[in-house]
């Protein structure tokens, strides 16, 4: 239902550290309209122009503290994220993206909606890979968008 408003139509930028492209990141919402404990937020299925990157260059930031890896979340039992509030997906990519749009593919992983499900346990145990549909009951579907870079002024 909220496929379509996950992800900030102008928010697609390239993360420059000591003037050097490091990667590029995006403004992201949460599927869930309760929110979700940061515990249960287990990554992303991103795909840009083609290219897939895992869940293992990806960081989050949220609730005004700096970015972190989706492991780094996994004890934060008490951390919520809240419906209305955007985090930022930060992508590991040297070199970044090139200016224009760029398509995105795109699918976020919670492992617990609704109280208690029989894949809660084994979810917890071994978290599913984000893009295979097991953790995404609010995105069932890998949803697609068209992004332009916001180049920054200056750049």
């Amino acid at each position: 239902m909220f496929d379509r408003l996950l992800v900030r139509k102008d928010s697609l930028r390239n993360e420059v550290r000591d003037g050097e492209v490091i990667g590029f990141t995006l403004a992201v919402r949460n599927a869930n309209y309760r929110g979700v404990f940061l515990s249960l937020h287990n990554g992303y299925f991103i795909e840009i122009d083609g290219v897939q990157h895992p869940k293992s260059v990806q960081t989050f930031e949220i609730n005004g503290k700096e970015p972190r890896t989706f492991e780094d979340l996994i004890p934060e039992v008490w951390e919520h994220w809240d419906y209305d509030d955007e985090g930022i997906l930060h992508i590991a990519a040297p070199g970044g993206l090139e200016p224009g749009e760029h398509t995105l593919r795109f699918q976020q992983s919670v492992l617990a909606a609704y109280g208690y499900l029989p894949t809660d346990e084994e979810w917890v145990k071994n978290p599913p890979t984000p893009g295979t549909g097991a953790g995404s009951e609010k995105t069932p579907q890998i949803i697609t968008y068209t992004l332009p870079l916001v180049e920054e002024e200056g750049r």
